[in-house]
């Protein structure tokens, strides 16, 4: 019996490259885009997003060419709720998040899963640079890099669990980004050469600061920028304008730099200091994932990442009352409450949380 999959078609070359991959490899397939949002809701021109009306053309436009149904999935509700609110939450606590983890977990291998089920489909696939093995030995199933290093997306796949991987397939994990162009020019995709979106999609000019007022409706309050000290050394404009590690933008003649090193949402305080007083060499994070291990009861050597782009760190973690802790080799910069914390050995992905402090 031919085995069914549901592509999930952002509109973008990656997702439609996932299409064609499965397709020759005999799978019967359907495309699907995710409406997660309407920009009017954001405050943004219609355009200016991933989930524009051109983005669902250009999906419906590769679905065609390649003989696919192609389905409009409205998932604005628990976007809006999951995504967005948890957005607007964990700014006002004074963390800095990563929608695009909420959104693969929630979305793309939550409820896309859900609708796989719903329409007796086998699988759910997307265009993301990972893979997905099964270890007949551990009797688990393995998230891994992708080969392109540049591209690799596993960190923010960190969530999955051992019933979503065995359900998901990611096609483009053995090939690099310049192959995918190619062949989506060979096969004439109109989106071969579309640009990739760099910014949250539901805030593309980067100002999280005013979407945040326009989605909550509340103005961001003034308040106190302090040493570590405690000492009083200026106003701020509202804690959802600084990150830990900001140095920009501060508006502190202090006549020499100065860095967010704390944010007290309790207080309405930013804490700034000297750059030395952003290195911690431990973070603990909740909310915790694990893949290729059933359980972190003992410390464990571990690579990990505190942000996307961050080179992966050694270090040792483990659990304790269903938090983890990682302790780095070296004092590491900026550890950002809000952020994922996700350990690999190898190429494989041991699991992940969500950053809730840092320490010495």
């Amino acid at each position: 019996m031919t085995e069914k999959a549901i592509i999930a078609m952002s509109g973008g070359v990656d997702s439609s490259a996932a299409a064609l991959l499965m397709l020759k490899n005999g799978y019967e397939c359907v495309g699907a885009t995710m409406q997660l949002f309407h920009n009017e809701d954001a405050g943004i021109p219609r355009e200016r997003s991933c989930c524009s009306l051109d983005d669902v053309s250009d999906a419906k436009a590769v679905a065609s060419k390649l003989g696919m149904l192609h389905y409009v999935f409205n998932f604005s509700d628990t976007f809006r709720e999951k995504v967005m609110q948890h957005f607007a939450d964990s700014y006002a606590r004074g963390m800095t998040p990563n929608p695009c983890i909420d959104c693969n977990r929630h979305l793309k291998f939550d409820l896309m899963v859900q609708r796989m089920r719903q329409m007796e489909f086998d699988y759910v696939v997307t265009g993301h640079y990972a893979r997905v093995e099964y270890d007949s030995s551990m009797g688990r199933y393995l998230l891994k890099k992708g080969v392109d290093e540049a591209k690799d997306q596993s960190y923010v796949l960190y969530t999955l669990t051992q019933e979503q991987l065995r359900h998901v397939r990611f096609p483009l994990g053995t090939f690099r980004k310049s192959e995918i162009r190619e062949l989506a020019e060979k096969h004439g995709f109109v989106n071969a050469h579309k640009k990739e979106s760099q910014d949250i999609c539901f805030v593309p000019d980067g100002d999280y600061a005013a979407f945040l007022e326009r989605f909550t409706g509340h103005k961001a309050v003034p308040g106190e920028f302090t040493d570590t000290s405690g000492n009083v050394i200026g106003m701020h404009h509202g804690i959802e304008h600084y990150t830990i590690g900001q140095r920009r933008g501060l508006g502190i003649s202090a006549g020499h730099p100065v860095y967010v090193c704390g944010i007290v949402p309790e207080k309405n305080q930013v804490i700034v200091g000297e750059r030395m007083d952003l290195f911690a060499d431990t973070l603990v994070a909740e909310d915790v994932n694990l893949i290729s291990l059933p359980s972190l009861d003992t410390p464990v050597r571990v690579a990990a990442k505190i942000r996307y782009r961050h080179p992966e760190q050694p270090a040792v973690a483990w659990m304790e009352d269903g938090k983890l802790y990682v302790k780095f080799d070296e004092p590491q910069r900026a550890i950002t409450p809000g952020q994922a914390v996700v350990l690999y050995q190898g190429d494989t992905v041991i699991g992940g949380g969500t950053i809730s402090g840092g320490c010495n």
